[in-house]
């Protein structure tokens, strides 16, 4: 079973994280409210939504960028010039353009233009920025459609040896497979030797990937840089496509009818973990700015720590959690105050 950092853990057991919902009503917001319901927003930031919702407005009272921080989105690429996601595109070398906004990884020659002719790479970009609207997006494209699952693969490979080359801070990766690869394992591994934290989708083939005879990777790799990441419906049920695993799947997040952005400039639905994964992605991120000391290890633990027990998810999720954005700002504010604070000393006790 997956454990936690004991002191970070400990530290959650024992703090108040009762959001104090009078007081946030009248604290000001690191962002525009609007954000919160605009066409490419979901129920799952939606501060209507209570429960079932990560808890978006609340974080916002607490949240301050400190740091500007890069997400590689590996996935079908992007809609580099999307009203809602233009200003967010980060480009390793040259200025941003219409031929160079991020790489592509899926054919025969690599180039700077990773188009998103399928909507998935934009759709779970935009969910990235709904969270954190300062985050910046390296779009690198892996998936071809007549390609081969071998050829995918080893794009994907590219794509996230890219990203850990260049240092992001986060990586996202919405998407796998049910074979292993010993090359992907040593692309991660190097990026949990970096300390680059990688979310990714548990799956959406309806098993228990606790049983290897299901294991979907990336994310059954198990390594400690990795947040598997299960799917939840606005009723608190994990939708029934997710995968699921009460000692592999992390964390469950919104990822049922999710509204965000999707090419040609529009707004659209899409469910399933891959849309979890970038709730919890725009989370880490916002921490990491927040705090840019903080590890991978401490900022995975806190987002763990920190979520909220659902009784639905008892058998599917480890610990039966929800991710929440306010309550895992919280708990990064008071880990930063308890373990970063100047040691002292007092007079023993005679």
């Amino acid at each position: 079973m997956k454990t936690a950092v004991k002191s970070l853990l400990s530290l959650a057991l024992t703090i108040n994280l009762t959001i104090g919902t009078a007081f946030a009503a009248e604290a000001p917001l690191a962002y525009n409210a609007e954000l919160l319901i605009s066409r490419y927003a979901s129920w799952g930031i939606d501060p209507d939504k209570h429960l079932a919702s990560i808890n978006l407005k609340e974080s916002w009272t607490k949240f301050k960028k400190n740091k500007e921080i890069i997400v590689a989105v590996v996935d079908t690429g992007i809609q580099g010039d999307h009203a809602f996601l233009a200003n967010n595109i980060y480009v390793v070398g040259g200025k941003k353009s219409d031929s160079n906004f991020g790489v592509d990884f899926s054919g025969e020659k690599v180039t700077n233009s990773p188009s998103d002719q399928h909507g998935h790479g934009t759709h779970v970009a935009g969910i990235v920025k709904s969270i954190f609207p300062d985050v910046k997006i390296l779009a690198l494209k892996y998936y071809n459609p007549k390609a081969s699952g071998q050829a995918n693969l080893d794009a994907t490979i590219k794509a996230l040896q890219y990203a850990v080359d260049n240092n992001v801070d986060v990586i996202n990766y919405s998407g796998g497979g049910p074979e292993a690869s010993v090359e992907e394992l040593r692309v991660l591994k190097a990026a949990e030797k970096k300390g680059i934290l990688v979310i990714a989708a548990a799956g959406n083939e309806r098993s228990n990937i606790d049983d290897k005879r299901h294991a979907y990777y990336p994310a059954s790799y198990g390594l400690s840089n990795i947040i598997t990441v299960g799917a939840h419906d606005d009723g608190l049920n994990i939708i029934p496509s997710s995968n699921y695993g009460k000692n592999t799947v992390d964390i469950a997040a919104p990822g049922h009818r999710i509204r965000s952005a999707i090419p040609q400039n529009g707004a659209g639905y899409m469910t399933g973990t891959s849309q979890a994964t970038a709730f919890v992605t725009g989370v880490a991120a916002m921490i990491k700015s927040k705090y840019p000391s903080m590890k991978y290890d401490q900022i995975k633990n806190l987002i763990l720590s920190s979520s909220l027990k659902v009784k639905n998810f008892e058998g599917k999720i480890l610990g039966a959690g929800k991710l929440d954005a306010a309550r895992a700002l919280e708990l990064a504010d008071a880990a930063n105050e308890k373990l970063l604070a100047p040691a002292t000393r007092t007079v023993a006790n005679k």
